[in-house]
């Protein structure tokens, strides 16, 4: 099994999929190979803070969560060998190119990402809606070999296939109250490993989240406090989607912008679903739409 998370930020991931992760991790005998892309440089995110400080510590901090989820980590880097800025709502080629160009190299069975607004009225970040436009755009190209050759030359001669992943949307906290899901994940099993993990973005939850004010969190002045801090997060999420408190719960939203999966598929290689809380026979009914095979 092979999982790719591609998000925005640094620590977006351990909000978002942590949990599942690990659990999928768990539930296979050799493992899972996993790999996070972080699609912008981390520099402008903090209020005292240079930003080359900032960035140095954001990927710092990202090191050292994936190593605790035994996570490979990559930030994303364009066809000219640099970074992308934060708050760049700009989806142009080369940022397109260069997630072909990662997602090919990997071949994920599963690629998780940020969702697109449907609701006008919903909150968004610019820089989440900036990666789930560019995976969206992208998705269709990562099984054409020469779609950025120009960007990417290629010696090889003979193309060979790549696989195309199913395509999975996140939770996204910016868009609170319009978050649509197909089926749950309960991960209160690695709800431990999730604290951290989030816990090692010392400059994130301590520094930045506090100060920028739109979390509405205290600063957490020890780890047993951050649990604390994660419940609640936890508990705000499930009452917004209509899941019990006191369950760690990770929610997703199957795309048909890769792979189109059946329920059968999502119901073995995710251990954990919820299924009282889930919308798998409306998912169902969904794929069956598309003509591609759902149980």
């Amino acid at each position: 099994m092979k999982l790719m998370c591609i998000h925005a930020h640094f620590d977006d991931f351990e909000f978002v999929a942590a949990g599942t992760f690990d659990r999928i991790i768990g539930q296979n005998s050799g493992g899972a190979q996993t790999k996070l892309v972080v699609c912008t440089d981390g520099a402008v995110g903090h209020h005292f803070r240079s930003l080359e400080e900032t960035r140095a510590m954001r990927w710092k901090e990202q090191q050292s969560a994936s190593q605790i989820g035994g996570h490979e980590v990559e930030r994303l880097r364009l066809p000219d060998g640099t970074l992308r800025r934060e708050a760049n709502p700009v989806v142009d080629r080369a940022f397109v190119a260069a997630l072909w160009k990662t997602i090919r190299a990997f071949e994920p069975d599963y690629l998780f990402c940020p969702p697109l607004a449907q609701d006008p009225l919903a909150g968004v970040h610019m820089d989440h809606i900036a990666v789930a436009e560019a995976v969206r755009n992208v998705a269709y190209m990562i099984n054409v070999p020469h779609a950025y050759i120009d960007l990417y030359p290629s010696p090889d001669v003979e193309s060979m296939p790549c696989k195309v992943p199913v395509i999975l949307n996140t939770y996204d906290a910016y868009m609170a109250g319009a978050n649509p899901y197909d089926f749950v994940v309960n991960v209160e099993a690695a709800f431990e490993t999730i604290c951290e993990m989030a816990w090692c973005h010392q400059s994130q939850i301590r520094e930045w989240l506090p100060w920028v004010g739109r979390h509405q969190m205290s600063v957490p002045e020890s780890f047993e406090e951050w649990k604390q801090v994660m419940r609640e997060r936890f508990d705000r999420q499930n009452q917004e989607l209509g899941l019990p408190a006191g369950i760690a719960a990770e929610p997703f939203m199957v795309t048909s912008w890769g792979e189109v999966p059946t329920t059968d598929r999502l119901l073995a290689d995710f251990p954990g679903i919820m299924a009282e809380f889930s919308n798998m026979e409306n998912l169902n009914r969904r794929l069956a739409t598309l003509g591609l095979g759902a149980s």
